[in-house]
């Protein structure tokens, strides 16, 4: 035996058969290194915990001893067995009738039948399991040649059950030699009908052991396993008054506090015997044959049975079961009268020892985790069909197990798993999902009374492997985020913490699409898109969270806001590419996945920033204006510094907005140029404000009168009391409002006109800005309305309109008031002409040419030639009693606006001549009046009322009514002229038709 262990430190095996056989060799216990079988120190054994305590070791040997007693005998009277493996309750070991008949013989033909590896094993083809040592050892079951070329006798099945159990050589002997006593005095009896540790109690003495401490040790250990299969886990409930039962336990706990004498004479040792075999001699009614009742009840006989199993794995490999297997089981399963065993227990055994030897050796060896999976489908079958309520007990407690130790991976499978055990995590779910099916299906009364369509449990569990993984992943990645951040604080521009997580969470779902749904996709069709779900889910609740908190457009703002935008795409692409084939396209997932928004938040953002920013600018052109005093001298270039300013914040302001690190310029911008442009339109308004207009200079046309030579009346201005002008207007008449006066008015068009000007090249900068933008488009440069201002221009161009007309009317009605009207042919027309009146104009004139930028010079000095056209036929058609003109008159006044007319043109260097004859055209019409006589005045008169009022106005001429818009052929204007005319005729025509006053 010493060269057959040295034999197999070399690497050789005992497998391999050779012509002739070797002398029978001395067979010794396996290496010590593989002494203890694997455990898995966080994997409670889910068959039943023992009332008693009992080693591993304790169990093997309680194991084995029923093993060889069912399968072997050692004595000239040995145990028969049934060498086929048919059911334990069709074939039964008898003890032999005669003493001699196997006198010669060591151990039973069934158990001496070799093995050899020349023939596969069926079980291990059909649990896919490998070869030991992935053929690099063999089982021990196999001889091997030795070094000189020597062949080794092949192992009998007891032999490999004894090296497999790691029984010792004096163990195996002195059982052996206890069972040939025991055959020798029960001679004829079958040996399940045997209490084998009353008999080994009665057969081994002190003497049989090394010891007397290792005998103490063995008798306290039988006495348990007495204790256990007869008072605490029988197979027939017990009542705690049983007489007997109390008495075997006094016997035993007196034995187990001192050695008990188990002489075949000793009173407590026949006490014992007659406990023991009443006890053991109970029965439910299940079993047809007569069996002793010892060790058949849960969970006694399954940690036995448990013990076994595991026999079938190889002593040198810890993850491969022995070739010789489907030889070994078949004498295993001859126990299973004794332990109360059937096939449902079996399985579920076998599939826990397959899964428990997985778990204890590193869960590296996949084939076993595939060959419990595969046991399982037998279980299954099996849970189907019973109704035993201890077997389903010991179901749910194994099923529980393995699916809680599978779950505590699965449900975190992120941190448990990679690309190097993938494989594994297959496997792992296989088991776990089939583990839950059972459980749910085949034991939950609740899903019973459910329509099973109504339930996959497969999916479900799936669906909370994945939810709860990458919600432990995501709080991982989140708290690594954040340890990210404060590490990175002091760094410059150091990046947001959902910025961060995003980026994270995008490749945490490209590794979950890559690695893990390929695996998870078997059991749920969409696992994919349930995982990006959840991410997005749990991504959403934390995006959540801090767009509540913003107030403003920061730059983290935006960062997180453009990342979590970003990874919503990824997200969505992700899961509609795998829902691509689901019934409903993908709608199911899509719905579990409400938009982030980010966009809209950004742009609610921006709306915010843009508010803000035209409060400020409003508020500044508030200040700005009240400050403005208008003057040349702190203009620029004759521009209000307000108004340079203004148009430097909206460059600003539009800078700003396009440096934003948003990704919707467009989009937006229509909102900050509708906000921009109201802006400016309320400068312009602001700075044309309490200027007056054209209609404020007008005066109040006086009564009409006849004409009175001499008069002295003087011109009547505006009544006050009457005036519709506001104060402002009526300061500016007034002279008062410092900031109207001709300069000022000057520098306000000035502003305006230049405001208006650059409004085209700020236009033209937007359009740089937005070919710049990441995000703009075509459309973006073909919508013209999204990039221009609308109301400014027109308000500006406006302004400049409404500012040169009050320009041109002050410098005429009220500047030159005094000379125009008080002055210009007051009393006789040749002693009181236009020259006076030319001079102070020339004077505003130049004022306003040094002032007004030349682009809109022409306009405002055409404006005053106009108001002084309009001057002059107020001096002669209104001008009041205080005036009179004769025919002879009418060169004077045709030579004064000769002169009128040339002052504007300048021989050439002031206004173009067409556009001085075009304004001087009304006047042109008038004048040829007053060298008309006064007959044809009246006639003319006469003829154009009737032409204007018809048949009513024959009986009586009616008094035409002043509209202001003079013209020869107009009444009111005719008769204007007659009321000037200085002699009788009109004096009469008047007085007569209409009854006129000489004086008001």
């Amino acid at each position: 035996m010493a060269s057959l262990f040295r034999d197999l430190s070399l690497g050789q095996s005992w497998r391999e058969s050779t012509p002739s056989p070797p002398p029978k060799l001395q067979i010794q216990p396996p290496p010590p290194i593989m002494s203890v079988r694997p455990v898995a120190a966080d994997l409670e054994c889910p068959l039943g915990q023992l009332a008693s305590h009992l080693t591993d070791s304790d169990l093997r040997s309680a194991a084995y001893e029923i093993f060889l007693a069912l399968t072997r005998t050692s004595s000239a009277k040995p145990l028969s067995t049934a060498a086929t493996t048919d059911p334990p309750n069709h074939h039964h070991n008898h003890l032999p009738h005669s003493p001699s008949s196997s006198s010669n013989s060591n151990s039973s033909p069934s158990l001496q039948r070799s093995l050899t590896s020349a023939a596969a094993s069926k079980m291990k083809k059909a649990l896919g399991l490998k070869s030991p040592g992935s053929g690099s050892k063999k089982s021990p079951g196999s001889g091997s040649g030795s070094g000189q070329g020597k062949s080794k006798k092949p192992l009998t099945v007891g032999e490999l059950m004894k090296i497999q159990m790691r029984v010792p050589e004096a163990d195996d002997s002195r059982v052996r030699r206890a069972l040939l006593r025991i055959s020798a005095g029960q001679v004829g009896r079958r040996i399940e009908t045997v209490v084998l540790p009353l008999e080994l109690l009665q057969q081994l003495k002190s003497s049989d052991f090394t010891d007397h401490q290792e005998f103490e040790s063995w008798q306290k250990r039988t006495l348990k396993v007495l204790e256990l299969g007869l008072l605490s886990h029988p197979r027939v409930p017990l009542d705690k008054s049983n007489p007997t039962s109390q008495r075997l336990r006094q016997i035993i706990n007196a034995a187990l506090n001192k050695q008990m004498e188990t002489g075949r004479n000793n009173e407590s040792m026949q006490i014992l015997r007659s406990a023991v075999t009443s006890l053991a001699s109970r029965s439910d009614g299940s079993s047809v044959l007569e069996v002793a009742h010892w060790a058949d009840g849960i969970p006694l006989n399954l940690r036995l049975y448990e013990m076994l199993l595991e026999a079938c794995f190889d002593v040198h490999d810890d993850t491969s079961i022995i070739d010789e297997v489907d030889e070994l089981m078949e004498f295993i399963k001859k126990t299973w009268t004794v332990l109360g065993i059937n096939q449902m227990l079996h399985n579920l055994c076998f599939t826990w020892v397959l899964f428990h030897r997985f778990v204890a050796t590193g869960q590296v060896e996949t084939d076993l985790l595939d060959a419990a999976d595969g046991q399982l489908l037998e279980v299954a079958k099996d849970a189907k069909t019973t109704k035993d309520a201890e077997y389903s007990k010991v179901l749910s407690s194994t099923l529980t197990a393995i699916m809680g130790w599978a779950e505590k991976r699965l449900l975190a499978y992120h941190d448990t798993f990679d690309s190097r055990n993938s494989v594994t995590m297959q496997s792992i779910v296989s088991l776990g999902v089939a583990a839950a099916k059972i459980l749910v299906e085949d034991i939950s009364n609740e899903y019973r009374r459910r329509r099973k369509n109504d339930v996959d449990v497969a999916r479900s569990r799936i669906d909370t492997y994945i939810r709860s993984s990458l919600r432990t992943a995501f709080a991982q990645r989140m708290e690594k985020a954040d340890s990210s951040r404060r590490a990175t604080k002091n760094q410059p521009n150091p990046l947001p913490v959902l910025a961060i997580l995003a980026k994270d969470v995008g490749e945490l779902a490209v590794k979950e699409k890559r690695m893990f749904s390929p695996i998870l996709k078997r059991w749920h069709p969409f696992s994919a898109g349930l995982a990006v779900a959840t991410l997005h889910a749990c991504y959403g609740n934390e995006l959540k969270q801090f767009i509540s908190g913003i107030t403003e457009l920061t730059p983290d703002a935006v960062q997180v806001l453009r990342a979590a935008d970003k990874l919503e795409q990824d997200l969505v692409q992700i899961a509609v590419e795998d829902s691509v084939d689901s019934d409903d396209g993908g709608k199911a997932i899509i719905r579990e996945m409400p938009p982030y928004e980010a966009e809209a938040a950004i742009a609610n953002l921006v709306k915010v920033w843009i508010k803000s920013r035209l409060d400020r600018l409003k508020e500044w052109i508030d200040r700005s204006l009240q400050q403005e005093v208008w003057s040349p001298q702190a203009s620029q270039e004759g521009f209000a510094p307000s108004g340079v300013e203004v148009l430097r914040l909206i460059d600003e302001t539009l800078d700003a907005y396009f440096q934003l690190p948003i990704p919707m310029h467009p989009a937006l911008l229509p909102d900050l140029m509708t906000g921009l442009d109201r802006c400016l339109q309320y400068y312009a308004t602001k700075a044309k404000s309490g200027c007056g207009t054209r209609s404020s200079y007008l005066p109040t046309m006086p009564a009409l009168t006849r004409c009175e030579t001499g008069s002295k009346f003087q011109w009547k201005k505006k009544d006050k009391s009457s005036s519709t002008t506001t104060n402002g207007q009526k300061r500016t008449m007034n002279g008062s409002n410092a900031t109207s006066a001709t300069p000022q008015l000057c520098v306000r068009i000035n502003t305006l006109h230049r405001i208006r000007s650059e409004l085209d090249t700020v236009e033209k900068r937007i359009i740089t800005h937005l070919r710049n933008s990441e995000s703009a488009e075509a459309h973006d440069f073909s919508n013209g309305l999204a990039k221009k201002f609308e109301l400014a221009p027109s308000a500006c161009v406006e302004g400049v309109q409404q500012l040169s007309e009050s320009l041109g009317y002050k410098v005429v009605f009220h500047d030159l008031s005094h000379l125009l009207f008080d002055g210009l042919y007051i009393g006789e027309p040749s002693s009181s002409r236009i020259e006076p009146c030319l001079e102070e104009l020339e004077r505003n004139l130049t004022i306003i040419s040094d002032i007004v930028n030349e682009k809109v010079r022409t306009r405002v000095i055409a404006d005053v030639m106009r108001a002084t056209f309009d001057g002059f036929l107020l001096v002669l058609l209104a001008g009041g009693p205080s005036r009179c003109f004769t025919r002879q008159d009418s060169a004077i006044i045709e030579e004064d606006f000769k002169s009128l007319k040339d002052l504007f043109w300048a021989n050439g260097d002031g206004l173009p001549a067409e556009l001085v004859d075009k304004f001087a055209a009304t006047v042109r019409g008038v004048l040829p009046l007053f060298r008309t006589d006064t007959e044809s005045l009246i006639e003319r008169f006469r003829r154009e009322t009737l032409e204007a009022y018809g048949s009513a106005a024959r009986s009586r001429l009616p008094l035409p009514p002043t509209s202001g818009q003079w013209d020869p052929t107009e009444p009111n204007t005719i008769l204007r002229v007659l009321c000037y005319r200085n002699d009788d005729a009109a004096s009469k025509f008047l007085k007569k038709t209409y009854n006129l006053p000489k004086k008001l």
